[in-house]
């Protein structure tokens, strides 16, 4: 764990527990595979009522082990009415490390309400011996360092294609998980269908077969996705690595240990 984990998990942000009466009622915003881990270990804590909170299903939903809702609020005030509504005194927040703005939103109403709130936020990747890396504050750096001609691997997914729009005369591949639903928002683009797990070995095989020349990613961290990373580094790829938004200022875990540890000091 971190200097910086280990100092907001012990200190400044937390609040001794409130007395009170039933069980600790937590909602865990979820969306990451470590959150099933999370949803799973509260499954069985008897001194835990837990409720999951996903902003969408997927087309494969994954069960979670505790009552889920889906879909979004509609905005700060109606996500702060429902907590209120549903009586939750600690919020565990599993999203995505690039799902900021629902981050910082969630603390700010932990805050208000005086609900204790604690960040899963899985530790970034960092470039290894003979990593070519070059880091991006937002997808549009990316065209100070590719070079026209260069065959990019976007291993962004679909949201954010637009941000590439000044990639010109490079030829841009995205990977997505479904079948796409529509063409490649920019001319010079197109989609690739693959599913998960992918071993490095997978990615090598990919990457050199779609002839790649750069790898574009988010710095999401954790071992799910790090195989294309991986792959990029022994196949001597650069890779233009996108940096993480800031995240809000609260107590934060980096692994299910930390998660249940702050559980228990609260149950």
């Amino acid at each position: 764990m971190s200097d910086e984990a280990s100092g907001l998990i012990a200190g400044r942000s937390e609040r001794r527990s409130r007395r009170r009466e039933g069980p600790l009622r937590v909602l865990l915003l979820a969306g990451t595979g470590e959150a099933r881990h999370i949803a799973y270990a509260l499954a069985r804590d008897s001194r835990v009522s837990s409720t999951a909170a996903l902003a969408r299903a997927g087309r494969r939903p994954m069960p979670l082990g505790v009552p889920a809702r889906i879909g979004g609020w509609g905005g700060r005030e109606a996500f702060r009415d429902w907590v209120v509504e549903k009586r939750f005194n600690g919020i565990i927040d599993a999203t995505h490390p690039f799902a900021a703005a629902i981050s910082h939103r969630t603390a700010s109403v932990a805050e208000e309400l005086g609900i204790d709130y604690l960040q899963f936020l899985r530790p970034s990747w960092r470039p290894e011996g003979g990593d070519e890396w070059v880091f991006l504050h937002k997808e549009e750096d990316a065209a100070a360092h590719i070079p026209q001609g260069a065959r990019v691997f976007l291993a962004t997914g679909r949201k954010r294609l637009d941000a590439f729009s000044n990639l010109t005369s490079r030829d841009l591949v995205c990977r997505i998980l479904d079948a796409p639903g529509g063409p490649f928002p920019l001319p010079n683009g197109r989609f690739v269908v693959h599913r998960p797990p992918f071993t490095v070995e997978d990615e090598m095989a990919t990457l050199e077969r779609l002839g790649i020349d750069w790898l574009v990613a988010r710095n999401s961290g954790g071992s799910g996705s790090r195989a294309k990373i991986d792959a990029a580094g022994r196949l001597g790829l650069p890779v233009a690595m996108i940096r993480r938004p800031p995240q809000p200022e609260a107590a934060r875990a980096e692994t299910l240990s930390e998660v249940l540890a702050w559980v228990g000091r609260r149950a």
